[in-house]
């Protein structure tokens, strides 16, 4: 697999907490934050070790060899050191595509997940 981007930045709860969001996304029916767009579809869990990694398969139908990798570390607070990783088998989208695809998980991630945990 080619990485076509990645991002590192701290969450406020702790791995475990993470986690759960990651792998149940839907677990607080109150602060929703895995909001598709058209073009886009809920992925499925690919690979999951407690408290430390996940794996998503594809949000996007157009590029379905595409897997989003998040790597969980305990931050120096109390906190988790979240990286994403976008990771493509076949060659990297063009660069319109792969700007799209990278905000996108960096909106879902760093963004709406980050809301709701406060930030």
């Amino acid at each position: 697999m080619i990485e076509a981007g990645s991002r590192a930045r701290t969450q406020p709860p702790p791995p475990a907490v993470v986690f759960e969001a990651l792998t149940q996304p839907d677990r607080d029916p109150a602060r929703p934050w895995l909001r598709l767009l058209d073009d886009e579809q809920r992925p499925q869990i690919l690979e999951a070790v407690c408290p430390h990694l996940v794996v998503w398969s594809s949000l996007w139908p157009r590029r379905p060899d595409a897997r989003v990798r998040f790597e969980l570390a305990p931050d120096d607070g109390a906190g988790t050191l979240l990286h994403w990783k976008l990771l493509v088998a076949e060659q990297l989208p063009d660069p319109s595509l792969l700007g799209h695809l990278r905000k996108r998980i960096n909106q879902l991630i760093n963004g709406n997940l980050r809301r709701t945990f406060g930030q």
